[in-house]
């Protein structure tokens, strides 16, 4: 059963227990799960959302396949808490890539379940500047930000899918409001004339 007298702000409490994690205690990371769930289903929530209606996979199911994904086989050695919930929103997006590549085997050559990044809007950009692609290419996007700068992918994963503010993500990589800002908008273009190259391709 989940605990629900969590600190008020737990980031050091988190902090240490990924090392004790990292250190191998079983006890850690069952705690460091009490402490990040209701975090990781908000995150899982913001995958789904962008995912097809009716998709088979529930937040809670979601996190808990992402959870296991992660502790479950070769030990990660998570920086910080950005990592951790940057990786495990990776983590998430790798379960529904792999989730639409079934299903569009499934229906012989389809293009997967499409998703919705409205790339800009959070900078003050209409609403409707949005694009829609394929689960698959929104991964291969992101793979390349992470491969050019691993630091922007990281922020359009804590913004974009945890659902965090630049002042959230701010406080939780110790940058300053302004450079995660500029960190966004450099994402964001990235981002768009990746996904315009993609679509006149």
């Amino acid at each position: 059963m989940r605990s629900n007298s969590h600190p008020a702000n737990p980031a050091p409490e988190i902090t240490q227990l990924l090392q004790d994690v990292t250190a191998g205690s079983e006890h850690a990371r069952k705690q460091l799960f009490e402490i990040v769930y209701s975090q990781l289903r908000r995150i899982a929530g913001a995958h789904l959302r962008r995912e097809r209606a009716g998709h088979t996979l529930a937040p809670t199911a979601l996190v808990h396949e992402a959870y296991l994904k992660m502790f479950g086989g070769a030990e990660i050695q998570f920086v910080d808490r950005v990592h951790f919930f940057a990786m495990t929103s990776r983590v998430m997006r790798q379960i529904l890539v792999d989730y639409g590549r079934t299903r569009a085997r499934l229906r012989r050559g389809g293009e997967g379940s499409q998703v919705t990044l409205s790339i800009g809007k959070h900078e003050g950009v209409s609403a409707n500047d949005a694009v829609r692609l394929t689960i698959l290419d929104l991964d291969r996007a992101l793979d390349a930000l992470a491969r050019e700068k691993e630091s922007l992918a990281e922020v359009v994963e804590m913004q974009y899918f945890a659902g965090m503010t630049a002042d959230e993500i701010a406080e939780a990589a110790g940058r300053s409001v302004h450079i995660v800002r500029h960190e966004i908008r450099l994402a964001q273009a990235w981002l768009r004339r990746a996904l315009a190259t993609d679509a006149t391709s």
